[in-house]
């Protein structure tokens, strides 16, 4: 579990760090800056390290650069609003590829838990990131700063983490249930 929290950190470093900025600043500009560096840093990093940049990393790299120079541009508070809308349709887009999440996985999920489980899990998760994101739109079109930071803060994170934890709960009791059979 560790390592596909570390692992999801890492992809979305920029995400978080504009989050966590922001919240402490209240600069939109600033913090859209610090953002977009802080990806063009990871992915200098990678690249120096001859690292893989994994289609998820790519995305990232884009969609921080992309709509962090938006932000500039617009200094707008209702295009920071929608911009989570863009962020979890694309997100979902790349998370249709069959198999996208098995590099976030331990190995012994990888081992004991069927791939069309795993594939199922992560259309599930593209699915859920879909509904977010319209979620979130009809929020940052219709109701103010306060009820959209709630929900982005609350609500999406809530439905994220519920989602991971019973995600969790189904691959431990697979594993279980496989590694006893094999003890037999």
């Amino acid at each position: 579990m560790r390592q596909a929290l570390q692992q999801l950190a890492n992809d979305f470093l920029s995400a978080i760090l504009f989050l966590v900025v922001y919240a402490i600043s209240s600069n939109l500009v600033a913090t859209a800056a610090i953002a977009v560096a802080a990806a063009i840093a990871q992915f200098v990093r990678y690249r120096l390290t001859r690292r893989r940049i994994e289609p998820m990393q790519w995305l990232s790299l884009t969609l921080v650069v992309v709509l962090g120079s938006a932000t500039m541009l617009t200094q707008s508070p209702r295009f920071l609003m929608v911009k989570p809308t863009i962020v979890h349709f694309a997100v979902a887009a790349v998370m249709l590829k069959r198999g996208w999440m098995i590099r976030y996985l331990p190995e012994i999920v990888v081992r004991n838990v069927p791939e069309a489980t795993i594939v199922t899990a992560g259309y599930a998760w593209s699915a859920l990131l879909a509904g977010l994101g319209l979620a979130n739109l009809i929020i940052a079109l219709n109701f103010g700063f306060a009820t959209w930071a709630w929900f982005i803060s609350f609500g999406s994170v809530g439905a994220k983490l519920t989602a991971f934890l019973l995600q969790y709960a189904v691959f431990r009791s697979i594993i279980r249930q496989r590694l006893a059979r094999t003890v037999m």
